[in-house]
């Protein structure tokens, strides 16, 4: 698959985008009010992520998604006459329901407002379950850790909330890790027969000490250790991504540190809440935590176990 690098033409990636988004994301549409082209699906699935692609024959002074509740402002791109923009969008298979969802992009020309409203309809998906047995110190925690448990929290909370402007991310990201997916996204969880919030990850086979590469270009906004998360390091990679790496034996990299897709961050591991060995990998748009496997890289091999 071709890439769509931060230096690639914004006019090849018209074409490329009409392409990739049918090939990834399902049926896209574009749509147009009063010149201004939005592609975006018509139909998507919990927890899938999906490209909004804006263009116009002219200068746009600036573009703003609406989405869930939250306003995405973009950076527009001008390729000759026209100005583009582009943001990755999904739904959380923790928090998002089924059904018609709004998407709307507002912008302006020349003082003169433009927007254009779309119906994109997010269908269900019944997620296998996933039994697992863990100490159960790591089920329920002591009393003596829960307030180190909510100061983590807030510190993971804080990390996801972070948005630079600036898209530092390209299709396809880089794949973490080349191990097969032990635990794919979305499982609903029963640890030590308690039924627990569903997986919101993919869980990949690695040994420790594994390097684990950095998925797209970003800067580090959190390297910590959590209980329940292990070692983690959280990377910004701008216009609101965020990716995850969990249980990590050790951490490469410190915060504020920038970096490019491809980079070693840190080693996998077995440390937080675990069964064994293997990266949790994690990646959030917008503040929606999406099943990252559609947007990575495609190797010979590659499945679930």
């Amino acid at each position: 698959m071709m890439a769509w690098s931060r230096s690639l033409s914004m006019t090849v990636f018209r074409v490329l985008a009409a392409v990739t988004a049918l090939l990834l994301f399902g049926a896209a549409a574009a749509h147009t009010s009063t010149s201004v082209n939005v592609m975006a699906p018509v139909e998507t699935s919990i927890g899938r992520p999906f490209l909004v692609y804006v263009s116009y024959m002219g200068p746009l002074e600036e573009v703003v998604v609406s989405w869930e509740g939250k306003e995405i402002p973009l950076v527009v791109e001008r390729s000759g006459e026209i100005s583009e923009a582009m943001t990755l969008l999904g739904t959380d298979v923790g928090s998002s329901k089924p059904g018609a969802k709004t998407l709307e992009v507002r912008s302006s020309f020349e003082g003169k407002p433009l927007s254009v409203t779309r119906q994109v309809n997010v269908r269900q998906v019944e997620f296998p379950v996933q039994k697992l047995s863990l100490p159960q110190a790591m089920v329920d925690p002591p009393r003596e850790v829960l307030e180190r448990i909510a100061r983590e929290r807030k510190e993971t909370a804080g990390a996801l909330s972070t948005f630079t402007k600036p898209r530092m991310w390209a299709i396809p990201f880089v794949r973490p890790v080349p191990g097969v997916i032990t635990s794919p996204y979305g499982f609903r969880r029963v640890l030590n027969g308690q039924p627990r919030a569903p997986h919101r990850g993919v869980d990949y086979r690695a040994a420790e000490g594994d390097p684990v590469r950095a998925a797209a270009d970003g800067t580090v906004v959190l390297s910590a250790e959590h209980y329940y998360a292990g070692q983690c390091i959280y990377l910004d990679h701008g216009g609101g991504v965020i990716s995850v790496y969990m249980h990590l034996s050790g951490r490469l990299a410190e915060e504020g540190e920038t970096l490019s897709a491809g980079d070693v961050i840190g080693l996998a591991g077995r440390s937080g809440r675990v069964t064994g060995p293997h990266l949790h990998f994690g990646l959030s748009l917008q503040g929606m935590m999406v099943d990252p496997e559609p947007l990575l890289e495609r190797q010979r091999g590659a499945g679930i176990s």
